[in-house]
């Protein structure tokens, strides 16, 4: 039997952008098309053309896509023709291949938002449909808030799709606009709206407002949908839309879906999703979320020694997909709940071979429960774990040894009379019998401590040039005034490699610095230093 085709409407870029924090520029916008181009969606909406000079520009110079590529507006204003609307002009204007009109669909915000008759409303829909149509665009029409809509006034809501779908709009879709509804309404609303529209004209746009997005639109299509709408990443207003970072993966993985439907992305373009998702929290400039389904550095990592022992015999005992498949790498994690199962995978994750009867496995098993008694975590600092593995194993030279550090922290007025905070740190390092001493200002004192331990490492000092500190988080592994501070930071380095150290101190300064050192003892032993 030959498998329905399903669309996938991308909307990252106009929807996604009202994301708290998140502002694209043109060149963000041309990239992240390139990206969902790249992988193989649909429709990529562009934006709001005429909304905002970003926009408009984006439209003008809108790179060249495979995707068809969407402009987002409104219907016309009641009062007025759809060919006398300048909203409805600009985006005939924008060139676009498709138009995607919003259109209330919930008979209470026609009368609150729109302040027009329900007749008026109708009316909007079907010339605005009419107009692009008679001008050559496909037309894509979101019902806003159609399943509040549908719960409120049936008749009205179904009046709504039923009037853009016989105008000639292309994809009717009903969007959970406040992101309330369940899946169990979403699969029964949608299946009473395709006894009116076919549902290869319906599609499903919902919000994550009950964390049920992804679970909604999948319930969307079981019911007849053959359009999802979403953004990478799940990005969207409040608490986001539904994730096609999730959604494609399941799609195609999952026999329920994926011996039915046919999508445009591959089971080949699905390898580079961890990728492009990683490279979209980059672009964003945030970290990724580790625990995010598919594509998260935990989405396919083992702590418990029984459970890494079973992985490491069936990864089908504890995975649900082969991480592979989406571009993923499986982990079996080192913790104070690691057996020697944990550590032989994780040591040849990282490029080292030990055999199980090692006498040093035990030692070095040993050694990393005591050090997360004591507060240390590796699993999200591999860089601080195989350093250690390395000294256990005899297998780490001595780069360099610290004598001392200091740090003073000024608050003063300046020669302008303005209060000011002043960090100054001082490392007095020993490499190859020779001592030297550095002194850095900095923005803070783990900053000052950073470019004074990187200021001078002697014949080292090549090796670490295009180091850079990226990312730095403190939490209180023990409370009370004398708690004990974890520290993991982040560095990165010219070529893009990026590695994590960890330190722990009830003082978070010596933390801090701990870390630091792990840091740069990382970049010496990976470049080869003797």
């Amino acid at each position: 039997m030959a498998r329905e085709r399903l669309s996938l409407f991308d909307t990252t870029l106009r929807d996604g952008a009202q994301t708290t924090g998140v502002d694209f520029s043109l060149d963000d916008k041309r990239a992240i098309a390139k990206m969902l181009d790249d992988l193989g969606v649909d429709y990529i909406e562009g934006g709001y053309p005429g909304a905002n000079p970003l926009d408009t520009e984006f439209f003008a110079k809108r790179p060249k896509l495979r995707a068809k590529f969407a402009a987002f507006g409104m219907t016309k204003r009641a009062g007025r023709s759809a060919a006398n609307d300048p909203g409805v002009a600009g985006l005939i204007e924008a060139q676009a291949d498709t138009i995607a009109y919003v259109a209330k669909a919930w008979d209470y915000q026609v009368r609150v938002a729109l302040e027009c008759s329900l007749e008026d409303n109708l009316e909007g829909i079907e010339d605005s449909v009419s107009y692009a149509r008679e001008k050559g665009r496909e037309v894509v029409v979101d019902c806003e808030h159609f399943f509040d809509g549908y719960k409120a006034n049936p008749d009205y809501a179904l009046a709504c799709a039923k009037a853009a779908y016989e105008a000639g709009a292309r994809w009717v879709v009903l969007c959970d606009t406040n992101g309330g509804a369940l899946p169990h309404e979403i699969e029964k609303i949608v299946a009473d709206v395709i006894g009116c529209i076919p549902g290869d004209h319906v599609g499903i746009h919902a919000h994550n407002d009950t964390e049920n997005a992804v679970a909604n639109s999948l319930a969307a299509v079981r019911a007849g949908a053959r359009q999802i709408q979403g953004t990478l990443n799940g990005l969207g207003e409040r608490c986001g839309n539904a994730n096609l970072v999730s959604i494609i993966p399941t799609l195609l993985l999952k026999p329920e879906f994926a011996e039915k439907f046919d999508v445009g992305v591959t089971r080949e373009k699905l390898c580079s999703l961890t990728k492009i998702s990683h490279a979209f929290d980059e672009l964003l400039n945030r970290a990724p979320d580790r625990h995010a389904p598919y594509v998260g550095a935990s989405a396919f990592a083992t702590k418990a020694g029984i459970h890494a022992s079973a992985v490491l015999k069936d990864p089908r005992t504890y995975e649900h997909v082969e991480p592979e498949t989406v571009g993923n790498a499986r982990r079996v994690l080192v913790s104070d709940q690691a057996g020697k199962s944990n550590i032989i995978s994780e040591l040849e994750r990282l490029g080292v071979a030990l055999d199980k009867n090692d006498p040093r496995l035990v030692r070095l098993l040993d050694e990393v429960k005591e050090k997360e008694a004591q507060g240390y975590a590796y699993e999200g600092a591999d860089a601080s774990f195989l350093l250690l593995a390395k000294r256990v194993l005899g297998q780490l030279p001595d780069y360099f040894d610290i004598e001392r550090f200091s740090v003073n922290v000024e608050r003063r007025y300046n020669a302008k009379g303005d209060l000011v905070t002043a960090s100054e740190a001082i490392v007095k390092v020993r490499v190859d019998g020779e001592t030297m001493i550095s002194a850095a200002e900095g923005n803070g004192p783990v900053n000052a401590l950073d470019l004074a331990l990187r200021k001078d490492l002697g014949r080292f000092q090549r090796f670490i040039e295009d180091v850079e500190l990226v990312d730095y988080r403190v939490r209180v592994f023990q409370g009370g005034t004398d708690a004990v501070t974890r520290v993991l930071i982040e560095c990165a380095d010219g070529q893009g490699e990026r590695w994590s150290t960890v330190g722990v101190s009830a003082n978070v300064i010596d933390a801090s610095f701990q870390a630091l050192v792990d840091s740069i003892n990382y970049k010496l032993m990976m470049s080869g230093a003797a």
